[in-house]
């Protein structure tokens, strides 16, 4: 069933592959090279986010607080959605609804990274620029991101675990669904 909604969806001409997960799942690495390999255009969401709002994600953040950093972080992705033949990373916080959903579904072909709590852990220790996780490090919110990820991978094309694979693998992986189709998890 999943085979046949990626190859219906890149029939249509919806040529995007939107990339979901958690903080620290590889989205924004597995992105850019992945856009490269299929030659496509690479947006990061956060990235884009602080183009548009002339301020790094930490300064959004605390500046303008939480609903603010969200409200900027869902209006992003919705123009992100309308780009053709290209590669998108979510930001790591975005959530799951019935019409975002939806509006994925109709752009292209959504894959969740996921990985084991551990190795998350690991990779977003190394980065300070996570401003929801500068005071959640310890907290229950690191669960609550972790299980907002799982529920992308309930309703994903492709769901990939990355916790012991390289970029190059996972990026082959990737371009092999979309360039045959596939569903499951890699």
């Amino acid at each position: 069933m999943q085979n046949n909604k990626i190859q219906s969806r890149n029939a249509e001409k919806k040529r995007n592959i939107i990339l979901v997960g958690s903080m620290g799942t590889g989205k924004s690495s597995v992105g850019r090279k992945l856009a490269e390999e299929l030659q496509m255009d690479f947006f990061d969401a956060d990235e884009e986010m602080a183009k548009v709002t002339g301020l790094d994600l930490m300064t959004l953040y605390w500046k303008c607080g939480k609903i603010r950093f969200q409200s900027e972080e869902e209006l992003m992705f919705c123009k992100l959605l309308r780009k053709e033949n290209s590669v998108i990373a979510a930001g790591g916080t975005l959530e799951q609804t019935e019409e975002r959903l939806n509006m994925i579904r109709k752009s292209g072909m959504l894959v969740c990274l996921k990985a084991d709590k551990d190795s998350i852990g690991q990779r977003i220790n190394r980065k300070e620029n996570r401003p929801l996780l500068r005071l959640d490090r310890e907290s229950d919110k690191m669960q609550q991101y972790y299980e907002n990820s799982q529920c992308w991978e309930e309703v994903a094309d492709l769901t990939i675990d990355t916790t012991a694979c390289s970029i190059g693998e996972i990026v082959q992986r990737i371009s092999q669904a979309w360039e045959c189709g596939s569903d499951g998890i890699l």
